[in-house]
């Protein structure tokens, strides 16, 4: 049989391990978990163009590469090595982000007489589909550069022939000032607002007629 003291002893140090667990697991669940953080596309509106098409359009669906689809950011860290961000993403998808977007580009440009935004069900002479092939903030020589080609199809919203009337890619790498989500967020910006620019110049100069 243990001496008095000993017992005491013994049960003294149990309180004591028992107290420091409770401890140790009342911070684990008071500890803040990482937060998310949640950005908008928000291109900058192009300049206005020099002669407006007398026509309409509508924005059509905008078609976003598997590997972009989704939500969280992503970078491409190697030739063929890519990973996402989970706890930096948009705060809607970026297809519909980006239809939304080129509407509004569309719209303050003044490329068109009238222009449909996505879902709308005003009809318009024309539709405009679109591809995003690249969609990502470029780490693998450590500049760090946002990434992102888009390609535009244009078709006669009545059917026509069925093939594009008017087709054309835009590709743009914008440096970032810091390797952080909120550069990223901006330098993405800066890409696509200067996609939209050339875009409504382009089609606003283009020779569109019916098939």
């Amino acid at each position: 049989m243990k001496p008095a003291l000993q017992v005491v002893g013994d049960r003294v140090r149990l309180a004591v391990i028992a107290g420091a667990m409770i401890a140790l697991a009342g911070c684990a669940l008071t500890r803040q978990a990482p937060v998310k953080q949640m950005f908008l596309l928000d291109p900058p509106a192009p300049p206005a163009v020099a002669k407006t098409q007398p026509t309409s359009i509508r924005v059509g669906t905008i078609n976003v590469a598997t590997p972009f689809r989704g939500r969280s950011f992503i970078s491409r860290e190697g030739e063929l090595r890519y990973e996402t961000d989970y706890y930096s993403e948009f705060l809607v998808p970026p297809s519909t982000m980006l239809g939304d977007a080129t509407a509004r580009a569309l719209e303050r440009s003044k490329a068109f007489a009238r222009v449909v935004p996505p879902n709308g069900s005003a009809p318009s002479d024309w539709t405009l589909d679109a591809f995003v092939s690249s969609l990502y903030a470029d780490a693998r020589d450590k500049s760090f550069a946002a990434d992102v080609a888009m390609t535009f199809y244009l078709f006669q919203s009545d059917g026509g022939t069925g093939a594009p009337v008017w087709t054309r890619e835009y590709h743009r790498r914008v440096s970032l000032t810091a390797p952080t989500p909120q550069a990223y967020a901006a330098a993405l910006n800066t890409a696509f607002g200067e996609v939209y620019a050339d875009l409504a110049r382009d089609l606003a100069a283009a020779d569109l007629k019916k098939n």
